[in-house]
């Protein structure tokens, strides 16, 4: 895999690159006192503090700040709350955060930055892993962000669309598609992404089906009904809902032999069938760029808000022979990861 490690660097290259042009220049004071005590970063994480994929993704934004100087416990100090995809805890741990008074926060997921804002409009956070940055009041626009927050969206409209031809290219026999969310939590209430996922439906011949969920409870009813009707498929949308009950879709899913498209590869290495989406931890490393400007003395309202550029596809071989399906080599030659 060391191809793909250095396609990371030299996206990293280009990425500082685009930094240098699109931000303000660093104030010369700041740089000169790159080194001057302690500084304090917190983070503020949607998982448990036992998830490995909340690790992986906290290791490389770490990563990060290492590699740009900043070593933790050296010249910097960086306080973690993990809250578990609980909404109530996520807010109290943001007031812990705000009031240590860090220099900077870094938050993972929409709910944490919501959290967060509630709790300042002063301290500079970083996000990553945010759908919808505009849509759900974070900046008032991706060029210019205009408040104390900026960072990474982790999702372009267009997502539904692309995951749903996806689907159709692996199980042409689709003729309709649910599309399922947790209206609690995706952006705008699901609003940011039907449009034209229905848009790509139509073009597709394709039945388009909103599939609203807010528990495993109805993830299963949901699913069990849409597997009774012939040539059905399933896009899981983008939703740290959805993430976290994963194991209740995929196992539905599996019981009624409906072909799927996920957001994230993690789906497909706990059982789904197929992913197109970014790397999140990826993401994470990119965000630590944004948090050494700020360190160094960047505005956030003048760091534009980065879209992701760099997708990947994973397929999980067994899955796809359980569901009778023949890859095509349009697929095969395009995956970055086949699980077996």
């Amino acid at each position: 895999m060391a191809h793909r490690q250095s396609s990371f660097s030299a996206s990293r290259r280009e990425f500082v690159t685009l930094l240098g042009t699109a931000a303000t220049a660093w104030p010369s004071a700041a740089r000169a006192q790159q080194s001057v005590g302690i500084r304090r970063v917190g983070v503020l994480s949607m998982h448990a503090e036992s998830d490995p994929e909340g690790n992986r993704r906290l290791s490389r934004f770490t990563q990060g700040l290492a590699e740009l100087g900043w070593i933790d416990g050296r010249n910097v100090r960086t306080d973690v709350r993990w809250s578990s995809a609980n909404i109530d805890r996520s807010r109290i741990f943001a007031k812990e955060l705000v009031d240590l008074k860090p220099d900077v926060i870094f938050a993972m997921t929409t709910p944490a930055t919501a959290a967060l804002q509630r709790e300042t409009r002063i301290i500079p956070i970083v996000f990553a892993l945010v759908s919808s940055p505009i849509g759900d009041g974070f900046v008032a626009s991706l060029p210019r962000p205009g408040g104390n927050m900026t960072g990474f969206s982790d999702f372009v409209e267009s997502m539904g669309g692309k995951m749903l031809e996806l689907l159709t290219q692996i199980a042409p026999v689709v003729k309709r598609s649910a599309i399922i969310f947790n209206p609690n939590s995706a952006p705008a209430r699901g609003a940011y992404f039907l449009p034209l996922f229905e848009a790509a439906a139509r073009s597709l011949k394709v039945e388009p089906i909103a599939a609203p969920v807010s528990d495993d409870r109805e993830i299963e009813t949901t699913i069990d009904s849409f597997g009774r009707e012939p040539h059905g498929g399933l896009v899981v949308m983008s939703d740290l809902f959805n993430l976290v009950h994963r194991a209740a879709i995929i196992e539905a899913v599996a019981r009624n032999k409906v072909p799927t498209v996920y957001p994230l590869s993690r789906y497909v290495r706990d059982g789904g069938l197929i992913s197109y989406g970014l790397d999140p931890a990826d993401q994470c490393y990119r965000a630590a760029l944004y948090v050494d400007r700020i360190l160094r003395g960047a505005n956030p309202a003048e760091l534009p808000v980065q879209l992701p550029t760099k997708f990947e596809m994973a397929l999980n071989g067994k899955t796809a022979k359980a569901l009778g399906l023949v890859v095509p080599r349009s697929i095969l030659i395009r995956v970055d990861e086949v699980i077996e």
